[in-house]
């Protein structure tokens, strides 16, 4: 080795050992990604923001997070400079159907769109393929928004989940259960058994949590409804379960049972911490009262009920009242859009409007709910929500950049009424950088494009046919 050679070699080497000590001349501790100089809001319980921040990964975990100066004692393989970003816990999305957008678009201003056209499409065209393709395009969209974690169902769902895995998305996946022959399974409630066997394969999986999901009090009757109350006891399943969402449900129930439906899924069993029930809009005083006695998880979906009429759910309250709410999008026929941004204002100008007072539903209560409010709904706060030593790497990094992020006065009004989902560059899971400047690193999103063209026009051929 010529002497230049051996001269440049030791340069290397002495600054690679003066990288690895810090500042007090003590050795620099290893990491797997650094996250620097960033705008950092933590949304832990005393809403810490480190203005020009650090947060500092490894096993899939935070394992620091402070000021940027912070970055220096840690060495890792990879470090994003956020360049002023605002860096935060993923959105969660506490209620969706993410299969469902090989229908977007369909059934939209159609009354009784559930019976008429949902329930008809799924039965003639749900196969394995077509909910394989829509959900890893459905969550290539949430993580593409911010979206880190989601509470999905639906059928099949042992493919979501397959999807889930291969992109790299948190969640809790719920297999559906019904009371007519399903496109997974041709005996009515045949969804139990499929649960149960989904539940098996996926037990202890980092990303992906197994769970029941009966569709609503009005599509299973009382005795299977019991039945899965008793199986998510013994195998310790969440239950996804649209609740209290439409009006004919309310008076069948009060008719039948001369109860709400919340008192209705109380008496059966299934109102306890292991539910986590979606819409929840037509409830009094008293259900909600129950749901906070049961600890029940609440999916807020805003946009997908105002845009169905059906009304707006007394979230606000509910949330005052010290309950689990989060909030959701619904599925990609209901609410069209699967991002949480999207959502932010119109949770904060509804709840305004319906209360008729500008001061109600800040926007760092609306912050909170898409976050660690999310993570409680899910009953997952313990591990995600927030950006707090010990929890998982679930972060995301939005731009102030663009020309609606600036002047930059508040992180919380900035994100509510001003950011919108393309504003995401950067979105970690498990600390796993799955999107990183807007492209996404773990699938070939053209590919999944290219899928769904396919599958839309075997849909749209269909329908040109009658099929409804």
């Amino acid at each position: 080795m010529r002497f230049h050679d051996v001269f440049s070699f030791l340069l290397r080497l002495s600054a690679a050992t003066a990288a690895a000590v810090t500042s007090c001349g003590r050795a620099a501790e290893s990491a797997d990604l650094i996250v620097t100089n960033g705008y950092v809001l933590t949304m832990n319980d005393r809403k810490d923001i480190h203005e020009n921040g650090a947060v500092i990964i490894k096993d899939a975990r935070i394992i620091a997070i402070g000021p940027a100066s912070l970055a220096a004692q840690f060495t890792a393989p990879k470090t994003i400079d956020a360049r002023g970003a605002i860096v935060m816990p993923g959105m969660i999305n506490t209620h969706t159907h993410a299969s469902m957008t090989v229908f977007r678009g369909l059934g939209d201003d159609v009354p009784d769109r559930l019976r008429a056209l949902i329930f008809p499409l799924e039965k003639a065209l749900v196969n394995r393929e077509l909910v394989y393709w829509g959900g890893l395009h459905g969550m290539i969209e949430m993580v593409q928004g911010g979206v880190t974690a989601i509470a999905n169902m639906y059928y099949f769902e042992d493919e979501v989940a397959r999807a889930a895995k291969q992109l790299g998305l948190r969640g809790v996946f719920g297999q559906t259960v019904i009371n007519f022959p399903a496109p997974d399974a041709p005996e009515p409630y045949g969804g139990i058994a499929l649960a149960k066997k989904f539940a098996a394969e996926y037990r202890g999986d980092p990303l992906i949590t197994p769970a029941i999901a009966p569709h609503a009090p009005y599509t299973l009757d009382a005795a299977h409804l019991r039945i899965i109350a008793r199986e998510s006891e013994t195998l310790n399943l969440p239950v996804l379960m649209h609740v209290a969402e439409m009006t004919d449900e309310v008076a069948t129930i009060r008719k039948e049972h001369n109860q709400t439906p919340i008192e209705y899924l109380d008496a059966i069993g299934l109102l306890n911490r292991r539910l986590i029930a979606a819409h929840c809009i037509f409830v009094n005083d008293s259900d909600i009262a129950l749901l906070k006695a049961r600890d029940v998880g609440i999916a807020h979906n805003m946009v997908a009920n105002i845009k169905s009429a059906k009304g707006v759910a007394p979230a606000l309250k509910m949330f005052n009242a010290g309950l689990r709410v989060g909030l959701g999008t619904d599925g990609p026929m209901s609410g069209n859009t699967l991002d949480i941004i999207g959502q932010l204002g119109y949770v904060a100008k509804l709840h305004k409007l319906d209360n008729h007072d500008r001061n109600v539903m800040l926007a760092v209560t609306v912050v909170e709910m898409a976050t660690r409010g999310g993570a409680r709904a899910l009953h997952l706060e313990d591990r995600i929500g927030s950006l707090e030593t010990g929890k998982l790497a679930d972060v995301i990094l939005i731009d102030r950049d663009a020309t609606h992020m600036i002047p930059f006065y508040d992180a919380y009004s900035t994100l509510v009424y001003a950011a919108g989902p393309r504003d995401v560059r950067t979105t970690i899971i498990h600390g796993r950088v799955v999107m990183e400047d807007r492209k996404v690193l773990t699938v070939d999103v053209a590919d999944v494009a290219a899928h769904m063209r396919t599958i839309a026009a075997g849909i749209s051929a269909a329908v040109a046919k009658g099929i409804r």
